[in-house]
């Protein structure tokens, strides 16, 4: 009797760990962790994606609606997918030619709830490999991780509604949390602040002053320091009087914080580059100018809300309104978050509130305070909180847009000069071991709020990429075997602050499922994976590896021009496929081939000879993580 008894008890404790066991553990409900679970699912296998929250969908599903992207098609895979299935949404709720389709940019400009709705589509199309789970937490402590030899075998989440803990196994982990917590926890190495000049010598570097679309400035040292960059909420703001609801004072309001925008507002005085050809005497006569009851005439100067806030357009009259980059108070708080990336959620949660009073103090200031121009005040007034968002939390976001945590030393390390071209327009370098192409601006917001004196907030700036390619190794650890970071990738902080975009982190995200997949299959450390099996299953979902303008996933040509692309038959932004060969090119590619080309030089089409070059050379087997 005691023995069957013993093995019904061993049978519930094998049921119940087994109910906690998935081939992938994801912990971080981001874009990046959701495209992580559909990618697996594909492959045949089962995640559980641990929420913190009670919504999924990071901050595309809290007001980061103006997608940021600077060349669209040069991400794809999935994340076009969740654009495409944007744009159908409208269509078929408002019509082909609605004004919310217009105004939803092909899918790339949409409302919060929305962007939440079409991203819990995605994955309930999956929901036999994924399971869901909200209200998890993972805290960052040596106990809430159990490793051996180098492997990750469990972790602890706290169950943030039963207050309990559970456990959680895997033969993948995946740490796609926007703070790197999970990475944090397995001793992966990590950065905080900016590197210096000297390291990288990267542009834009350590500390900067630059006014806005200008050059660097009286201050700039370009020094490393442990600053990071500041965050703020992505508010969803409406001028619809239907939709509209009034801003309120918030209980802890300091109107000691916002009173140097007052000048600022009587005359004009911005952080853009147009102050350089604005005099003192300009600034007087614009405030006799405003006094008279007219708008700023300083060149570059906003009015109203735009003063503290830059608006997108998106659906159903409302925005995405992000910091305003030509002011030296907006939504931003630099400083304040330094601890953010390493502290507890209990600290984090209380910045999340102060983050939020400060932040509806400042638009309860523009639109209320009697030293401000009376016409500024009526103008800013007539913004406010969409009532159909966030309905649960009071219409304001439920996450705050944390841009940069801990940025991990994988087996690659990208820096700016990974995403700037090697020559005027030429490509950056190209990464053979590429898992994503992806385009955005060298782009960090401030660290420290306004010093007297400083043309700009130290730290905001943004300087031109190219669209360039990025290598499987940003998010694989040199050390710890079972582990892979798609979002809080290996890089410097400017480099990172083109790589942090999400459709780049979807894109992560999807190459991170398919590479825990292989990694489980072959029975190999995720940094052994076969980069070319990685490779191959990426493109065959339509994921662009390298961007070409004349090449787009929807022509049968485009797996041939991607890999060759990689292997440096196509280094041009165009592959001119229909063009006829020209001597010089049969010769590089003979070169690169080892083979003799068949061609008729000025007839035979490139496309021809890229098919026989396709068809008869092996690919290229080096180890993807090896790059």
């Amino acid at each position: 009797m005691m023995k069957k008894f013993s093995l019904l008890v061993a049978a519930f404790f094998i049921a119940c760990s087994a109910y906690s066991q998935y081939d992938i553990v994801i912990v971080g409900g981001t874009p990046g962790g959701i495209m992580t679970a559909i990618a697996a699912a594909k492959q045949g296998k089962t995640s559980v994606l641990l929420e913190r929250t009670s919504h999924i969908g990071g901050l595309p599903a809290n007001g980061l609606g103006a997608t940021d992207i600077a060349t669209r098609g040069a991400t794809t895979g999935l994340f076009s997918e969740f654009v495409n299935r944007v744009k159908q949404h409208y269509i078929q709720k408002y019509g082909a030619e609605s004004k919310q389709v217009q105004d939803c940019s092909d899918g790339f400009h949409f409302e919060p709830s929305v962007g939440e709705m079409v991203l819990e589509q995605m994955l309930a199309e999956q929901k036999s490999k994924v399971t869901v789970l909200k209200m998890r937490q993972f805290d960052s402590e040596s106990q809430n991780i159990s490793m051996r030899n180098d492997r990750i075998e469990k972790i602890r989440i706290l169950n943030r509604e039963s207050n309990k803990i559970e456990e959680y196994t895997g033969k993948i982990f995946v740490d796609a949390t926007y703070e790197g917590d999970l990475g944090a926890a397995a001793n992966v190495p990590f950065r905080l602040g900016r590197e210096g000049k000297d390291e990288f010598n990267e542009v834009g570097a350590g500390r900067v002053y630059k006014y806005w679309g200008g050059t660097e400035g009286e201050g700039s040292t370009f020094q490393t320091d442990n600053a990071v960059q500041s965050y703020n909420y992505r508010l969803c703001l409406t001028n619809n009087p239907a939709i509209r609801l009034e801003v309120k004072k918030p209980l802890k309001y300091n109107r000691d914080e916002y009173v140097s925008m007052i000048e600022d507002v009587w005359t004009g005085r911005h952080t853009g580059v147009q102050m350089l050809q604005v005099t003192e005497a300009m600034l007087e006569e614009n405030r006799k100018h405003i006094a008279k009851g007219n708008v700023s005439k300083i060149p570059g100067d906003v009015w109203g809300i735009a003063r503290i806030t830059n608006m997108v357009k998106l659906p159903n009259d409302k925005t995405d309104a992000n910091n305003q980059h030509m002011a030296f108070i907006s939504t931003d708080l630099p400083e304040e978050n330094w601890p953010w990336p390493t502290s507890s959620w209990a600290w984090r949660d209380t910045y999340a509130q102060r983050l939020k009073d400060y932040i509806q103090g400042l638009i309860w200031f523009a639109q209320n305070d009697k030293e401000l121009p009376e016409h500024f005040r009526k103008a800013a007034k007539e913004w406010g909180f969409a009532k159909d968002e966030y309905t649960d939390n009071g219409n304001f976001p439920r996450q705050v847009y944390v841009r940069e945590g801990r940025r991990f030393e994988g087996m690659y390390f990208f820096t700016a000069n990974d995403a700037t071209a090697v020559a005027p327009g030429k490509r950056p370098v190209i990464h053979t071991s590429s898992v994503t192409a992806s385009h955005y601006a060298l782009d960090s917001h401030a660290v420290r709020k306004r010093e007297p004196g400083k043309v700009h907030l130290d730290g905001f700036l943004s300087y031109p990429s190219a669209v360039y390619t990025v290598p499987f190794g940003v998010m694989v650890p040199k050390v710890v075997d079972n582990l892979l970071i798609p979002v809080p990738v290996s890089g410097s902080h400017i480099g990172f602050s083109t790589l942090r975009m999400e459709p780049c982190w979807m894109a992560l995200g999807q190459a991170a499922g398919v590479a825990a997949s292989l990694a489980i299959d072959d029975q190999v450390k995720v940094k052994y994976i076969n980069g070319e099996k990685l490779q191959k299953i990426l493109l065959g979902q339509k994921a662009t590896l390298i961007y070409y303008r004349d090449v787009n996933p929807a022509d049968a040509n485009f797996e041939m021009v991607q890999q060759l692309g990689l292997r440096g038959y196509l280094p041009d932004w165009e592959a001119r496929l229909n063009d006829a060969i020209d001597q010089q090119t049969a010769m590089a590619w003979e070169k690169l081939s080892g083979k003799k080309l068949s061609y008729e030089a000025g007839k035979t089409t490139r496309s021809e000879v890229l098919k026989s070059i396709y068809t008869n050379t092996a690919p290229d087997n080096r180890n993807a993580s090896s790059h």
